[in-house]
């Protein structure tokens, strides 16, 4: 017992304890910022943060809010709110929970700071645009929207122009919400700060490649936290160096996040963030471990499209070639190099009622990804805040089936 207790000891990764700390910090200087004279800013988790970085605005992320809500098992009460507030509970749970919230100072930290402004980036959903209108009328305060067309096949000349034309409708909305001029030194060191944490972000999940895997999807989850809240900073950049030295001391000693992992697993969507332990402790007690997924190697999923030395050039295309903005035979493609780059050996789904446009061409993915590298997939149906689309037995029992389905495969 006492093995097996400082075995899973050993299995913690030491680096939680400082992102835990760096995120408070976080959290408190925002929410103080009135005080120290800085602006906040409200902004979508795939919209362009550097530029108000370059302003020394603070971001503050409704969808990390929400999934923090999520985690800490407040969503049900706060969706309700939304509900009886007249918002549909069909709508994304991230929406509901934070319309709600704003009304009632609610949440694991008693609600965000008020905004100075709102900054919309279109390229993870739709929704987003009237959930930040919704906000700014609440608020009462100036809102930006940047549109990104939807990349079917690639990145034409023309979409190229009419972002990059947006962004410097940007700057220009950033110059006058702060009333000073746009830094434009201050943008590039910005800018190769970004490109380097992504590349260090990229090289932590790379080392899920090992056998046994240093970290799993559930690992990545949390650690993602800087790389949304704080990408473009020197912190950023310092925290992922001290991770990444983790994980390969990890490696070299063949620490595995999963005690005996037999089955490597993909993830494909957003965490389902108040079963999450749950989750991870039912995966690891079957010996199999999620080495990578689709989330959370969408913030370095775009790094072939960026030049540190001209950030503001790139920009436009880094924003608009994610993940959740491209077609689905795309998409199918880049989850079948997973499976190769991380030796998959099935693929978990979560068939998210929140986020349809994650969810909608899911079943496309799947069988894609079956026909073209034949293995199986797991579809789980659940909600990432709302609880009440989530059915433990239902789940756990395919959980169980898919678990014998790759015991029969191996042999």
């Amino acid at each position: 017992m006492a093995e097996k207790d400082e075995a899973k000891e050993k299995r913690k990764i030491k680096s939680v304890g400082k992102m835990k700390e760096i995120m408070t910090t976080y959290y408190i200087e925002a929410k103080t910022a009135e005080q120290t004279g800085k602006k906040v800013a409200w902004i979508t988790s795939g919209g362009p943060v550097e530029p108000l970085i370059a302003m020394d605005v603070i971001p503050v992320y409704p969808e990390n809010h929400g999934a923090m809500i999520g985690a800490s098992k407040m969503g049900v009460d706060l969706c309700q709110k939304a509900e009886a507030m007249g918002y549909s509970s069909d709508l994304c749970s991230y929406a509901r929970s934070d319309i709600s919230c704003a009304t009632v100072n609610g949440g694991p930290i008693g609600g965000l700071p008020k905004p100075d402004m709102l900054v919309c980036c279109n390229n993870i959903c739709g929704t987003v645009l009237k959930w930040y209108e919704v906000q700014a009328r609440y608020f009462k305060v100036p809102l930006f929207i940047l549109d990104t067309p939807f990349c079917h096949t690639g990145f034409s000349e023309e979409a190229k122009r009419y972002v990059k034309g947006q962004i410097k409708e940007y700057i220009a909305f950033l110059e006058k919400a702060c009333g000073k001029p746009f830094d434009y030194d201050r943008i590039q060191s910005v800018g190769r700060l970004s490109v380097e944490g992504q590349r260090l972000w990229q090289a932590i999940l790379d080392t899920a490649a090992n056998r046994p895997a240093p970290l799993s999807a559930f690992d990545a989850f949390f650690h993602l936290a800087l790389i949304v809240t704080l990408r473009g900073t020197q912190i950023a950049v310092d925290y992922y160096k001290g991770l990444l030295a983790e994980m390969q001391e990890r490696v070299a000693q063949g620490i595995g996040a999963v005690a005996d992992e037999k089955y490597r697993l993909l993830w494909d969507n957003l965490p389902v963030w108040f079963r999450t332990k749950w989750l991870s402790e039912k995966f690891a007690s079957q010996g199999s471990c999620l080495v990578a997924d689709t989330y959370t190697s969408a913030w370095c999923g775009t790094l072939k499209y960026a030049d540190e030395n001209d950030f503001l050039g790139t920009m436009a295309e880094c924003y608009t070639r994610i993940y959740l903005n491209i077609g689905v035979d795309e998409m199918a493609r880049q989850v079948m190099a997973m499976v190769d780059k991380y030796s998959a050996d099935g693929l978990v789904m979560h068939s998210n009622r929140s986020c349809k446009p994650y969810s909608l061409g899911q079943y496309d993915i799947q069988r894609i990804v079956g026909k073209q590298k034949g293995i199986p997939t797991l579809m789980i149906e659940a909600d990432m805040v709302d609880e009440r689309s989530f059915s433990e037995g239902q789940v756990e029992t395919r959980i169980d089936a898919f678990i014998e389905v790759l015991k029969g495969r191996k042999g």
